[in-house]
Parts: C-alpha cells; sequence; structure tokens
C-alpha cells in the first residue's frame, strides 16, 4: 500500500493499517511486557530468530507503527523511534562507530548535535572534524580519514537556515567508502526526501514539524538500504562481523538490508534505552495525520514574513531559503522546490541588546527554546541554545551574534507581521 500511495496518503494511512472491527485510529500499547505460551518462543526472540514483542525497550507495536509511517513518507526500508532527535543522532552515528573512530561533518548543524559530536563523541574516543558546506569538493575531502566511518550534515541548518548540497556530500561521502547520514528536522518529508538525492541514513527531532504540537518529545533514525555495508566490510565490523553477544550472529548476513536497523534496535537499544513512550508515539502520529497540510501554511506564512523582513530598514539581513537573495536559494529550487521549512534567521541593525529589546517588545510571538511548531516562536542562539559556545565556535558554527531564529507558526500571516512590526517600532 505506502509504494503506491502520495506523501499526502501516506501521512494519514502508512504504519498502522486496521482489521475488520479493530480502532481506526492508532492503539496505545501501553504496556513494558508481552506475554508468551512457552519458553521456548521467548528464547527465540531473544536470539532474534522470531520477530514479535516482548519488552518495550526493545520493540513496541505503537512505536513500530509510527516508525513504519516515517519510513514510509521517507522511502526508506526500516526505522527506529527514540527518546529525543538528540538520541536519534548519537545512535545514527555510534552505529557504525567506535573508540578510535573519526567522522565528518558540516559545522552548519544545531549546536546541540555540534557539541555531541564535538565534546561528547570524543569521551567516547570518536573525534569529529568539522567543515564548511560551502567549501570545494577538494578542500573538503582532506577532512576524510582511513578511519572516518561517516559524513553527516542537515538538510535546512538550524539555526542558519542554510541549505546542504546533498548530491554533493553524498559523492564525497561513497567516495570515501562511508554513508551520508542527514537530519531531515526542518525539511521533513514533505518538502525533501533526500534518499532520492544520494543521502544513506535520515535522522529526526520529530519534537518539531512531525509533531507539530509541543506535545512530545522524540526522535526517529531511517535507513534506506541502499548504502552495501558488505562492500567495506572491514570498515564495519559491528555490522559484517560476528556479535558474540548474539551467539556469533553477523547483522548483514542474517538481516540482509535491515542489518543496520537491526544491530541499532537489538544492540543500542537493549543497552542504553532511548526509548520513546507508546503514549508520546500516539501523540506523534497525530501530528504525522496532518504534517502536510501544515507545512504548507508554515511555508506560505514565512514566505510572506521574510519578504517583509527583507524590505525593513531596521533589518540588517534576513536569511530564508524563499528568497531570491538567500545564498541559498539555488540550492533550495533543487532540493526544495515545494518549500523549505517555516524557519528563518535575520540580524537587526544595532547591537546583541538590539535583538533582546525586540525580542521582549514581542506580544503574541513567543519567546522559547522550541522551533517549528504551530506557534510563532523566537530565540537569539547565541543567548539562549548556543551560549555554551565561545564567539569564534559561534562563528565556525555559521552562527552570528546577532542571529535571531524566527519559525514561523500557522496563525494568520498578517497578524503575525504586526506583532514583528510593532516590536520594531519598538526599537
Amino acid at each position: 500500500m505506502s509504494k503506491k500511495l502520495k506523501t499526502a496518503s501516506l501521512c494519514v494511512h502508512a504504519g498502522y493499517k486496521p482489521k475488520n472491527g479493530e480502532p481506526i485510529e492508532l492503539p496505545i500499547i501501553q504496556s513494558t511486557t508481552f506475554k508468551y505460551d512457552n519458553s521456548e518462543e521467548m528464547a527465540m526472540l531473544f536470539d532474534l530468530k522470531k520477530e514479535g514483542y516482548f519488552y518495550t525497550r526493545l520493540q513496541n507495536p505503537t512505536n513500530d507503527a509510527v516508525a513504519a509511517k516515517i519510513a514510509a513518507l521517507e522511502g526508506g526500508i526500516g526505522a527506529v523511534l527514540t527518546s529525543s532527535g538528540q538520541a536519534a543522532n548519537f545512535y545514527a552515528v555510534f552505529n557504525i562507530c567506535e573508540a578510535g573512530d573519526h567522522i565528518v561533518t558540516s559545522n552548519e548543524i544545531y549546536g546541540g548535535t555540534f557539541n555531541l559530536f564535538g565534546v561528547t563523541l570524543k569521551k567516547l574516543g570518536i573525534e569529529c572534524t568539522f567543515i564548511n558546506p560551502d567549501a570545494s569538493e577538494e578542500e573538503i575531502q582532506q577532512a576524510f580519514r582511513p578511519n572516518t566511518k561517516a559524513m553527516f550534515g542537515e538538510t535546512v541548518s538550524n539555526p542558519g537556515c542554510r541549505v546542504l548540497d546533498i548530491e554533493k556530500f553524498a559523492r564525497i561521502a561513497h567516495r570515501n567508502g562511508v554513508p551520508l547520514i542527514i537530519d531531515n528536522t526542518f525539511a521533513t518529508p514533505v518538502n525533501c526526501r533526500p534518499f532520492e538525492w544520494g543521502c544513506d541514513i535520515i535522522t529526526h527531532s520529530t519534537t518539531k514539524y512531525m509533531d507539530g504540537h509541543a506535545t512530545q518529545v522524540g526522535g526517529c533514525v531511517v535507513d534506506s538500504g541502499n548504502f552495501d555495508w558488505n562492500a567495506y566490510a572491514d570498515k564495519f565490523p559491528g555490522l559484517c562481523s560476528p556479535d558474540e553477544s548474539y551467539h556469533g550472529l553477523t547483522y548483514t548476513k542474517a538481516f540482509g538490508k535491515m542489518g543496520y536497523i537491526t544491530k541499532l534496535v537489538a544492540q543500542l537499544m537493549r543497552d542504553l534505552g532511548s526509548i520513546p513512550s507508546p503514549h508520546n508515539s500516539f501523540l506523534l502520529n497525530l501530528g504525522l495525520e496532518t504534517l502536510h497540510l501544515r507545512m504548507r501554511q508554515h511555508c506560505g506564512n514565512a514566505q510572506k514574513v521574510a519578504e517583509f523582513l527583507s524590505g525593513d530598514s531596521r533589518v540588517a539581513w534576513v536569511n530564508y531559503p524563499g528568497l531570491k537573495e538567500s545564498p541559498s536559494h539555488a540550492l533550495a529550487e533543487k532540493y526544495l522546490p515545494g518549500g523549505s521549512c517555516g524557519v528563518m534567521a535575520f540580524g537587526l541593525k544595532g547591537n546583541r541588546d538590539t535583538a533582546i529589546k525586540f525580542m521582549d517588545a514581542l506580544k503574541m510571538i513567543n519567546i522559547v527554546t522550541h522551533v517549528a511548531d504551530i506557534r510563532t516562536c523566537v530565540l537569539h542562539p547565541a543567548s539562549h541554545t548556543h551560549r555554551q559556545l565561545s564567539e569564534e565556535q559561534l562563528r565556525a558554527a555559521g552562527i552570528a551574534p546577532d542571529l535571531i531564529r524566527l519559525s514561523v507558526g500557522i496563525e494568520d500571516a498578517d497578524d503575525i507581521i504586526d506583532d514583528i512590526r510593532q516590536a520594531l517600532d519598538n526599537l
């Protein structure tokens, strides 16, 4: 069914198909444990020789149905839900990396991910090299090492709103025998499907547009099934050599294209347990059912707001892919022809205090850490989400000290603009 339906229909129908007499809405299976009639069945589940449910830390019907919906939306072969977007990014990388390994990533990424890769992974023995995504292929190539295991980027960067050249990144990654992992949170599969441009693994913070209503924190890892792990078996022993914790089972041999996802569940979820609750997954599914409608409104409103800001003399600069003067406009037309997202970055003429005064004068628009919500919200990364970074680190991450991140919601565009105008007048 899911292969024949278009995106809007997948948002509604993928992942869960009720049988005769069953509930039309996805049920919440709020149970930690599942009963079996004999011990042999349970033993086969623990040996990965049989499919089924026995403990929610590994698998749960509600969680799996929502993961299947996201996999269908992205065009992947399988997916796993996690307890947050940060957990998704960590699992996506840690599933193929271990102490002594190395990754290459765009420096235009969310501050939390920047810290995860640059600080926390380093403590686990995994090094990271940050590169400018606009650099030439030759320059980026210099960042790769014999022990490099993955390349990472964001479709639309948070908070800089720069569009990634996915084909370029995929070309470089594959030339070096490693998968390209892309965080597709801001674009969502409604506006971009990175697998179609050469990406191998996709991550999401489902807390954002997929939920859309600020009701749950979650993440997701989706596998395309396209990367040939066995072609680089020496580089990826965790997938291509026997796992002694499962009686010598080799994931790529036992599960084929599902080896990556199976290992993530059987190993990382088993040992680290960053799962969402079934109730959170139920709430996420409600958001997914209207994702295609909301993204259209987010993008339409954001275009109007960006055009208003770019025409106001009190605004120093605006970066929104939908603007023709945006450095990312050409890439947005290629990868995001239907619209990018509702998030934009801009700066005011003045200093850091000017940004704070502007935000404090807003009436309808909320100052919150959150982003990609039905409500319009605003944040000054240098003072909030990225305040742990120095001025030098901020610029290295592509974040100007005066950058204001505006996440345009689905209210009436005129009301959003009126609130911004009166706050600017207050300056």
